[in-house]
């Protein structure tokens, strides 16, 4: 019996190692998130310059409906860049217990 389990361990412990040595040799050559990432400043930088062109038109020469349609689309274009902003939000719970924890422990 001690025999089998020692036997069942050597086993079990080379299909855990041999998997990862076969894949050792393999290199990454892009980063999705990276790539991601800078997908996602290309498109904002866009956006922004988007918005820019809009700020220096002169409007006093369009119709109504167009100033309507430039000011959709920058309510968009702002929502879209919020939208893609990925930042950290907190509630307010999760402040006070995270208030709470360090009052505790220190």
């Amino acid at each position: 019996m001690k025999r089998l389990t020692q036997s069942l361990i050597v086993v079990l412990f080379l299909l855990t190692v041999v998997p990862v040595q076969l894949f050792a040799s393999t290199v990454i050559t892009s980063d999705p998130i990276e790539a991601k990432a800078a997908a996602d400043k290309e498109a904002a930088r866009v956006l922004i310059e988007r918005l820019e062109v809009i700020k220096k038109m002169d409007k006093s020469a369009l119709s109504s409906s167009e100033k309507k349609d430039l000011r959709k689309e920058v309510r968009l274009t702002r929502s879209e860049l919020r939208k893609n902003n990925n930042g950290i939000y907190l509630s307010i719970g999760a402040i006070i217990i995270i208030i709470l924890l360090l009052i505790l422990l220190l």
